[in-house]
């Protein structure tokens, strides 16, 4: 069928492996390792970033054909809906961010927001607080109430971790939580800038989003918990461990934000 002999088939069955051949086989000895040590998250861009930390030569299409060839396939992230209760009546703060996500410095602009997600017991309500320069998140809070104090917890909690100045600004989308009086008289005592996103528009807040996104597809990937203590237990050995600290994130540079904020302190020590 495919115009070969049979004493040349045998002769290709008995030629040994040509180097290349070995050096793909070596190389896709470390891309399996790298691709189920990061739980099937890790595509060939940050496969390529990874071995290039570990002194490994490669080049990006080389890694992508591999994957490609050997049906490595990254975790597929679905689109999901997040509802906000904007409908409340109460003063919303402008949107001062106007999506300048690029921020120079730790600890200047934060942004937040809401998610849920099913367990045995009921709904889990979880609202995390991002720092912009590193996309880590620096604030957590989950409870089986979605009220004022989830999110007062988060920000308490950012406010504990970082220590940030007066004058930062801290961005959510229009949400009763974030509006309340009891939200806006915490930003106040700290002397923070409120910004909320434009009604209806979710890239306003398209950090956050993200973030959650991301939660969802690698960390929960449809996970039912039992309870919700389960889910509080998973959700922020995964956020703390993972996200933080080794998540290769693209817009880093393919930095973790720990290691992102890790080299900024290093080159100011420098500097100084």
């Amino acid at each position: 069928m495919i115009n070969v002999s049979r004493s040349g088939y045998h002769a290709w069955k008995k030629r040994p492996k040509s180097q290349r051949r070995i050096d793909n086989d070596n190389l896709l000895i470390e891309i399996r390792r790298c691709f189920y040590k990061n739980s099937s998250e890790y595509g060939s861009p940050r496969i390529y970033r990874e071995l290039l930390a570990l002194d490994l030569p490669c080049s990006k299409n080389r890694i992508a054909r591999l994957m490609r060839f050997n049906r490595l396939v990254a975790v597929q992230k679905k689109k999901f809906c997040v509802t906000t209760d904007s409908n409340h009546g109460l003063e919303v703060h402008p949107n001062l961010l106007n999506r300048n996500f690029n921020v120079l410095e730790p600890d200047k602009a934060y942004v937040s927001d809401i998610t849920y997600l099913w367990t045995r017991e009921g709904w889990l309500y979880l609202a995390a607080v991002l720092d912009l320069f590193s996309r880590g998140a620096v604030g957590l809070s989950m409870d089986e109430h979605i009220n004022a104090a989830l999110v007062q917890d988060a920000l308490k909690q950012a406010v504990l971790r970082r220590n940030p100045e007066p004058g930062l600004i801290f961005h959510s989308d229009r949400g009763s939580q974030y509006a309340s009086d009891d939200f806006k008289t915490l930003l106040l005592n700290h002397k923070f800038i409120g910004s909320m996103s434009r009604r209806g528009n979710c890239w306003d807040n398209a950090v956050a989003e993200s973030f959650f996104h991301t939660l969802k597809v690698e960390c929960i990937r449809g996970r039912i918990f039992e309870t919700r203590e389960e889910a509080k237990r998973f959700i922020f050995a995964w956020i703390e461990m993972r996200y933080n600290r080794t998540r290769r994130h693209s817009t880093l540079d393919y930095l973790s934000p720990f290691e992102y904020e890790k080299r900024y302190r290093f080159s100011l020590n420098n500097v100084h």
